[in-house]
């Protein structure tokens, strides 16, 4: 992958604008968040290439996975695009988010909330690896909440799995015209970009597979490039600062 070009000035303050920035939402009463009380819970899985039974394999569909999610390759470009600082360690992450919506281009402020790695037991038995990732909405955000990207591997079986949990609910917008807007076509957005991002990272990483794709040296001897490097990412960026 090219390495990656340096943010410039206003993109670095954009970002920085953010480090400090509060949550829209109370991180203590996640487990009050339901259905029940007025939040979307939605649940997206898709199967990947499988691989051979017992640990993911340094090349193999679990890993590719893996570092499309890390680059946040996998969102559809036409809805979301994330542009962040590639070298930040991913805990410590914040990403503008550029949103198009009614014709128009919004930027929100989110930030990782926690990042997965580990074996956990399955319901039915045997064990699973699984790695991925949450954000989470800052103030200013349209919406409120959390969604976590995973990527999952059955030990036993070899099947691998990407999945999409989202808790999610309207935020405040003070722009009638936006809350209308966001009223009426924001859920289906919701939707478009959870089945979008699925069907991407899935795509990705069979053409990563097919391409002969070598896992990066541990350590991160490998470069990133992150949407931060598109010209046109930048160019709009530069128009909101």
């Amino acid at each position: 992958m090219p390495k990656p070009r340096p943010l410039n000035e206003r993109q670095k303050a954009r970002l920085a604008s953010y480090e400090k920035a509060g949550y829209n939402f109370d991180l203590s009463r996640t487990h009050e968040y339901t259905r029940a009380t007025g939040w979307n819970v939605d649940d997206y899985e898709t199967e990947l290439p499988a691989e051979q039974p017992g640990p993911p394999e340094p090349q193999g569909s679990w890993a590719a996975a893996q570092e499309v999610l890390r680059n946040y390759t996998f969102p559809p470009p036409n809805l979301i695009t994330g542009i962040f600082v590639p070298d930040q360690p991913l805990e410590k992450r914040v990403m503008v988010l550029r949103a198009q919506f009614l014709g128009f281009s919004f930027w929100f402020g989110v930030r990782i909330g926690g990042v997965t790695d580990e074996r956990r037991t399955l319901p039915e038995g045997g064990e699973e690896q699984v790695w991925g990732y949450n954000y989470r909405t800052l103030e200013g955000h349209f919406e409120r909440g959390q969604i976590d990207f995973t990527v999952h591997k059955n030990l036993t079986t070899g099947q691998v799995l990407f999945r999409i949990h989202a808790l999610s609910q309207t935020g405040r917008i003070r722009n009638p015209f936006y809350w209308l807007g966001f009223k009426l076509f924001g859920r289906m957005l919701q939707k478009r970009f959870s089945r979008q991002s699925m069907q991407r990272l899935k795509a990705q990483v069979e053409d990563m597979l097919q391409k002969g794709w070598q896992a990066p040296v541990e350590g991160g001897a490998t470069p990133v490039e992150s949407t931060s490097a598109h010209e046109g990412a930048k160019e709009q960026l530069n128009k909101a600062t």
